[in-house]
Parts: C-alpha cells; structure tokens; sequence
C-alpha cells in the first residue's frame, strides 16, 4: 500500500492519522491541508467498514486504531447503521482555499449524510 509520508516520523505520522480519524468520526467533520485530508480519508473509511462488518474481531481491529472507546461505541452502533446501504464513499472532501500563514492548500473532511 502506498501511503504520504507528509514529512513526519512514522511514530508522528501514525499519532496524527489516528487522532485525525478519532476526530472525524467523532465531529463528523474537519478541518485539514487537502494532503492530510486524503490520507485521513484512507483510514477513515476503513473504520467504516470494519463498523460495518460488526464482529468481534472488527471491533477489536477499530479499537486498536481509534483513541476513544467512546467513538468506537458510535462508529459501530450510529455510524455504521447509517451507512449500512452504501458501498464505499462514506466521507467527502471539500476545497477551501489557501492558509494565510504558509499558502497549504485547506479543505474540509466530512462524513456524508
């Protein structure tokens, strides 16, 4: 699997992915560089799937990756039933511009309803 390295450590790279994701599927929306959006998006619908799959064994697999048993509880109870009909596609990616500071291209991660 090919993957952005984005200029972080692995041990960082991982940390940001997995809080990223923790959030997003908490918030159900955020705020990021498209860059980071896309790698999100990755990791992100495959939570979903697991939520999907609902055994044991993908419960286990989410709770390995997201920080929060909470958001695990609703990823697999809320989240998943939502999207129980659908095959893929779970998040969308809208542009926003430039950041001031430094010109990163922003965008907004969501889940789709």
């Amino acid at each position: 699997m090919s993957y952005r390295r984005m200029g972080l450590r692995s041990d960082h790279r991982r940390a940001l992915l997995r809080n990223s994701v923790t959030s997003l599927l908490e918030k159900g929306k955020i705020t990021t560089t498209e860059t980071r959006a896309k790698e999100i998006r990755k990791f992100a619908e495959r939570m979903i799937t697991l939520g999907k799959r609902g055994d044991l064994h993908a419960r286990r697999q989410a709770l390995a990756f997201i920080n929060t048993d909470a958001v695990v509880y609703k990823l697999f109870s809320e989240i998943a039933e939502r999207y129980s009909g659908r095959q893929g596609g779970y998040t969308r990616i809208i542009k926003l511009g430039f950041r001031r500071g430094d010109g990163a291209p922003m965008a907004i991660l969501e889940l789709v309803d």
